[in-house]
């Protein structure tokens, strides 16, 4: 019994696409890798959206799945070029060989099903792997956001169909545009075209060397402007410093790849000092191919480098600002005393307390210690005279929070502050008057006191002195501090929130009521919500754009093996060229990182200098989470490169 032709050529056609979709995964593992890892990440953040765990959590993370949708639009983005470009570059590869089974009879249609079906099994397999990795990593999230909230971690194994759902959705959005458009191009393809398709190249976008000249100045001044406006802040200032920032980029690669032999031709003894001909060379010829997706790879670093940051700041800034306050269970101020008098009675009968305390803040008779702080450093004046509190009241509060007691002899004070204001104020000697008295400097002291708002315990310090300095000076504002046995719930907060309202509406009394649990359940969400998305962003543009260049570079395998065989026939040694191919490989990768990062890290340090002083110092120092956000985007992009040179040296070197 024979098949009918067109069943032979349909078992033919789905063996061949089996065959080519197992060599297509080797040759570009790095590629199927990379979509492997989007899925697992796609997957992991949409299982979050759909735990009816993590969502009982707060109710702010009512508002989570909106922003990890948001962030998921950016990444279908990112990887639809991804895809599409990888796809355009496979197909540009093997133009010769498609064109060549047309040659031999199949139709345009059967070979662009051929390459649509290899395609969509490579597609299927990473998408496969990625939901399987994707639940270890969802076990990895989870484990984080219960931890931000408090909760002990048990594994317990979960599958989400709706997840899978979402993710699928996602994938085929991203994978059937690219292939349904390459399916289109090879049906409408001529055999000439198909054949020689490999051989289109990017052309120089800049030919002139007085264009070009004038394109490279132009570019750099703009990319200077555009970070200044950038750090300026504002919405306005942001489009535009964008703006300028992209144009340097791509006129800069633009100049520079048509650049480089016009620069050799006047330093021509230059080119041939070590292994500049050998490396140059062979940069020139990609960045002659390369500009423009060097310019949008570098426009991608540059948004990793300003996501990841800026996840890496607010995650410093939500945690330290709920740091700073989070020494008492429970805060109530106000300016005035009877505000908070009923939510005090709601504590004692509600509430379980270790112990507890009313007491004000003053205000001394002169601003000396303010006005010097703030001309010394970054300081927010809040209070028209220098805070002060009674030393009984500082007593008690530091017997409450646990803290060594202090002795204050008379005709002293001493300074409780923020620890970023303990140099500046060590250089303070001067007396200060009170009440009549003048006193004299006796200490500073930087324990958490929550001082970070100007109705708490002074916006920064305070001075500390004895009661009866403090008689006739008038009160800032009341405070009602304690300390629980047990966290406060979200429903107690919420009565004391509406007493809140109440009081305000009915007497227009302001009150501020800090709850510790609450907030620290506030800040766990908002970092949920705000930088595991920005975190998740910044992980695929760098994996994204890192898989790009490293596809490029090891398409080049045969060519540079060529090349080096050459130099190996004309005696150079092995060593030497190790020594050439790494070179190249540094210089490759440098070239979209040196501008990103410049930019990156400018941006960074001046977004951490716009939060309130005493926020973020320390470990949290700008310049820290600058060099922290850096050694995360080298650690993966290192990744690549070190793929990349393995892979090259490996068959490269291969002489034998």
């Amino acid at each position: 019994m024979y098949l009918p032709c067109w069943e032979v050529m349909s078992v033919t056609l789905s063996k061949l696409s089996l065959r080519n979709a197992r060599r297509q995964a080797g040759d570009y593992l790095v590629y199927f890798a990379t979509i492997i890892m989007v899925t697992a990440l796609m997957y992991s953040l949409n299982g979050l959206i759909f735990s009816e765990e993590i969502q009982s959590l707060s109710k702010l993370l009512k508002s989570l799945p909106a922003m990890i949708v948001l962030a998921s639009i950016a990444v279908i983005c990112i990887m639809s070029w991804l895809v599409s470009y990888t796809t355009k570059f496979m197909l540009t590869q093997r133009s010769r060989e498609l064109g060549t089974y047309i040659l031999i009879g199949l139709e345009n249609r059967q070979v662009a099903h051929l390459f649509f079906l290899e395609n969509i099994m490579v597609g299927s397999f990473a998408f496969l792997f990625g939901i399987l990795l994707g639940n270890i990593i969802f076990q990895f999230l989870r484990a984080v956001v219960l931890a931000l909230f408090g909760i002990p971690y048990h594994f317990a194994f979960s599958f989400s169909f709706r997840a899978a759902g979402l993710t699928l959705l996602y994938f085929l959005f991203i994978y059937l545009f690219a292939q349904l458009r390459n399916r289109r191009r090879i049906r409408t393809m001529k055999i000439h075209d198909l054949i020689y398709f490999e051989r289109q190249n990017e052309n120089a976008v800049i030919e002139k060397s007085s264009r070009r000249k004038k394109i490279s100045v132009i570019s750099v001044a703009s990319g200077v402007i555009g970070t200044v406006l950038i750090m300026a802040g504002g919405m306005l200032f942001g489009i535009l410093g964008a703006v300028c920032i992209i144009f340097f980029l791509y006129g800069f690669f633009a100049s520079f790849s048509s650049g480089i032999p016009a620069w050799f031709e006047k330093h021509g003894a230059r080119k041939y000092q070590g292994q500049n001909l050998l490396v140059f060379r062979t940069l020139c010829a990609k960045m002659a191919t390369m500009g423009v997706i060097m310019a949008t790879i570098a426009l991608l670093f540059t948004a990793t480098l300003i996501s990841e940051g800026s996840g890496m700041t607010f995650h410093m800034m939500l945690r330290n600002r709920t740091a700073l306050l989070s020494c008492f269970d429970i805060i109530f101020s106000s300016v005035e005393p009877e505000a908070f008098t009923e939510c005090i009675d709601y504590v004692n009968t509600n509430i379980p307390t270790e112990s507890s305390r009313e007491y004000d803040i003053y205000l001394g008779e002169t601003s000396e210690l303010t006005d010097y702080v703030e001309s010394c450093t970054v300081y927010y004046r809040c209070y028209p005279k220098d805070a002060v509190m009674r030393a009984s009241d500082y007593t008690a509060l530091r017997e409450m929070l646990g803290y060594p007691a202090v002795i204050l002899e008379q005709g002293q004070y001493l300074i409780h502050c923020q620890p970023y204001l303990k140099k500046v104020l060590k250089e303070w000697s001067e007396p200060v008057t009170a009440g009549g008295y003048s006193l004299m400097p006796s200490g500073i002291y930087t324990e958490n006191f929550a001082q970070s708002f100007w109705d708490v315990n002074g916006q920064g310090f305070l001075l500390v002195v004895p009661d009866e300095a403090v008689q006739s000076c008038s009160v800032s504002h009341s405070m009602y501090v304690a300390k629980t046995t047990e966290p406060v719930s979200e429903e107690q907060y919420d009565v004391l929130e509406e007493k809140m309202y109440q009081l305000y509406s009915s007497k227009g009394f302001d009150l501020l009521i800090f709850i510790k649990s609450k907030e620290e359940a506030d800040m766990a969400s908002m970092m949920a919500m705000l930088v595991f998305p920005l975190y998740y962003l910044a992980l695929v543009l760098t994996m994204a754009a890192a898989a790009i260049l490293t596809l490029r570079q090891l398409s080049e395998k045969e060519r540079c093996r060529r090349q080096f065989l050459l130099l190996y026939k004309l005696g150079m040694e092995q060593r030497e060229m190790v020594k050439a191919l790494k070179t190249q490989l540094i210089v490759y990768y440098a070239m979209p990182a040196i501008p990103s990062v410049l930019i990156g890290v400018s941006f960074i340090i001046n977004l951490g200098n716009e939060v309130e002083p005493g926020v973020l110092t320390g470990a949290s120092h700008p310049l820290v989470l600058a060099g922290i956000t850096l050694g995360l985007f080298f650690l993966i992009y290192a990744v690549y490169i070190l793929l990349s040179y393995i892979s090259m040296k490996r068959y490269v070197m291969a002489f034998d």
